[in-house]
């Protein structure tokens, strides 16, 4: 059975301003491993996670702390940033129409069997999302890089008629392109 530990000596220190930086490192990688477990955390790890969370400033400011730190917290600050994106792409129309086309002609796109759902639906990019978060909860980091890496490519092939469909998604390709390149870096550096 996973252990879920974060430290409350290290979050009362880093709270308080006097944790050094060694212990932050310590605290972003306890911060990266139980994150992918967010829904199922016991209440005492979830409290410490939405203390931590809040003493931030919310989850994006999360994701850029975990980003700072190296190793481990970067590359998964990196994949929830595509997460989150996933989760919000799920419920915009004009990705889904996209989405759909590109199906009609490649029904599993390049490296994408086996992760994504017959159906194209609001569903479809959800599922993604949590297939890359419980890749990086049973410890499989690279499959879930690799991953998100087809899923940044099929999103890629789609983003321009997403665009044509609805033009508030013009800068969705360079997103994911940031995302793509921020998610190879850090990985590279892992």
């Amino acid at each position: 059975m996973e252990e879920f530990r974060l430290d409350q000596k290290l979050i009362d220190a880093w709270v308080s301003g006097a944790l050094d930086a060694d212990g932050e490192v310590t605290l972003a990688h306890q911060v990266a491993r139980v994150l992918p477990f967010h829904w199922t955390l016991p209440n005492p790890v979830a409290a410490k996670l939405s203390r931590i969370t809040e003493h931030l400033g919310g989850e994006q400011v999360l994701f850029d702390w975990l980003g700072q730190q190296p190793g481990q917290p970067q590359l998964v600050a990196r994949l929830y940033r595509l997460i989150v994106l996933l989760d919000h792409l799920s419920a915009t129309d004009a990705v889904l129409v996209a989405l759909r086309e590109l199906r009609e002609r490649t029904p599993y796109p390049p490296g994408l069997g086996g992760y994504l759902i017959p159906d194209t639906n609001s569903e479809t990019l959800a599922g993604l999302s949590w297939q890359i978060e419980r890749l990086l909860a049973e410890d499989r980091v690279d499959e879930a890089v690799r991953l998100a890496g087809s899923t940044v490519e099929m999103l890629q092939q789609i983003a321009p008629r997403a665009a044509e469909i609805d033009p508030d998604l013009g800068s969705l390709r360079g997103q994911l392109e940031q995302i793509r390149k921020d998610i190879v870096a850090a990985s590279a550096a892992g």
